[in-house]
């Protein structure tokens, strides 16, 4: 049976923006790693136990998704920072807050929550456990 996601992948038309975004607004690491077939050192980014790999849009590693999409992925990240104290941060970077905070239903029970778009247009979803 399944027991948790390793890392999932993140297309980025640009990488420099996507990497500010996750780094820069949001505290992840940006950290390099060799894959074990040698091909090309890809960039991952890291935060808890969990990473999200990048990739160029225009040339996705192999094997990818059938059609990899920028934009298209919805992800929600749980915080030890209280809502309040997101919006002041992210309001630094100029990233507005496209809904919230709102009541919603986590993995685990319920969350509350606010919305963002990171470069590409993805929903970014910050909540806290109710």
């Amino acid at each position: 049976m399944i027991k948790s996601i390793d890392h999932i992948v993140l297309p980025a038309s640009d990488l420099k923006r996507t990497i500010a975004f996750y780094c820069d607004a949001l505290g992840m690491e940006l950290q390099q790693f060799m894959p074990p077939d040698g091909s090309a050192e890809r960039l991952t980014l890291v935060f808890g136990q969990q990473k999200i790999n990048l990739h160029d849009a225009a040339a996705p590693f192999s094997p990818h998704a059938r059609t990899p999409t920028t934009g298209a992925l919805d992800l929600c990240f749980l915080s030890d920072v209280g809502l309040a104290d997101w919006i002041t941060h992210l309001a630094t970077h100029g990233i507005a807050i496209e809904q919230g905070p709102i009541p919603r239903t986590g993995a685990t029970g319920p969350i509350n929550s606010i919305y963002v778009r990171d470069p590409d247009g993805n929903l970014v979803e910050i909540a806290n456990p109710a």
